[in-house]
């Protein structure tokens, strides 16, 4: 039987003291084949993530379904108050992973990285940076990568069509541009046009590129107000695709720090990352609080069916397409072949 009242029946919770939240979800079954070096890899990462993040930022990892070498690290790292939190489930799949991740808290700005991201510092103070320069940003990465102006930010690119904000320039650091193709396996045989030209969109002499990957982005609080609890994938069909789609439905953009904060490591470890860690050691990590929070209105069928939906089709259009590229600053000779 029950006696008396719980004490804490009706106690509202306290603010959170946190500004950012990171989630981390990690799949290390065993130490074979592709799995060989992840648990390496890992550790890379999470003490990457560690030197550079400022001290309002929660560490939630999600261990879906690793070994227990890998459980036992995690919840030593737990214990020594280094994460925030870790939750242990069986493998659920990636995204179902990171659902467990987002429930329970109200903190405003959510990196979401795989298990093999390199955080270089700086990298969460450029985030917020781009945010607060850009009061429609809804996801922010930190690796620029190839023509992802092209991935869903058509809503960005039709509503600054004619600005002279939206432009090409020459991209900031061509090298850790190639880097990040090389982790992914691509041989050297793209077209360098890529990593001399980027699309950015200015603002107050600040500028940020359009488009961002998945593999480390972090995501406004309110794209997640309206979520599925459960995904029937454990990785790729429409797992990627239902994160990336969220800003959309908001009218938010897709954006990318101009230079770059963070590797892809992939599955092997190599020297560099070991090294890259050590000189990643920042003396003091500033904490820079976010200044807008846009409405979490839905944008009506309309305009996200003009946006989306049709001038999509117009852009995918090759003479568009070249038009556009030069209007907004690609050489001619360059626009031919980009």
């Amino acid at each position: 039987m029950r006696v008396g009242l719980n004490p804490h029946k009706d106690e509202p919770l306290e603010k959170t003291k946190y500004l950012h939240q990171v989630i981390i979800p990690v799949y290390i079954p065993n130490f074979e084949g592709y799995f060989k070096d992840s648990f390496v890899v890992l550790k890379h990462c999470l003490n990457s993530l560690l030197q550079s993040v400022h001290s309002q930022t929660m560490i939630t990892i999600v261990n879906n379904g690793s070994c227990n070498e890998v459980v036992e690290y995690l919840d030593s790292l737990f214990e020594a108050k280094k994460i925030q939190e870790i939750i242990h489930t069986e493998n659920l799949g990636k995204l179902n992973s990171i659902l467990k991740g987002l429930v329970g808290n109200s903190i405003e700005l959510i990196t979401i990285s795989d298990a093999d991201v390199l955080f270089l510092k700086d990298w969460q103070k450029e985030t917020v940076a781009v945010y607060n320069h850009f009061p429609k940003a809804g996801v922010v990465g930190i690796v620029p990568q190839i023509r992802m102006f092209e991935y869903f930010s058509s809503n960005l690119i039709f509503e600054n069509f004619f600005s002279k904000d939206l432009k090409f320039a020459k991209l900031k650091n061509p090298e850790a541009f190639k880097k990040f193709y090389y982790s992914i396996g691509w041989q050297e045989d793209y077209n360098r046009e890529y990593t001399r030209w980027s699309l950015g969109i200015e603002t107050n002499n600040f500028r940020a590129l359009v488009g961002s990957g998945h593999f480390v982005a972090t995501y406004r609080r309110e794209l997640f107000d309206e979520m599925k609890t459960y995904l029937g994938f454990k990785l790729g069909a429409e797992t990627e695709r239902y994160l990336d789609h969220k800003p959309l439905e908001k009218g938010l953009w897709r954006l990318t720090t101009n230079d770059n904060f963070a590797y892809h490591m992939g599955n092997v470890a190599e020297d560099w990352m070991e090294a890259e860690v050590h000189n990643n050691r920042a003396s003091a990590i500033i904490t820079t609080p976010l200044q807008h929070v846009p409405s979490s209105k839905k944008v009506s069928s309309f305009s996200f069916f003009l946006k989306n939906k049709v001038f999509v089709k117009i852009f995918d259009k090759k003479p568009f397409r070249n038009y556009f590229y030069k209007m907004k600053g690609l050489p001619k000779e360059v626009a031919k072949h980009y």
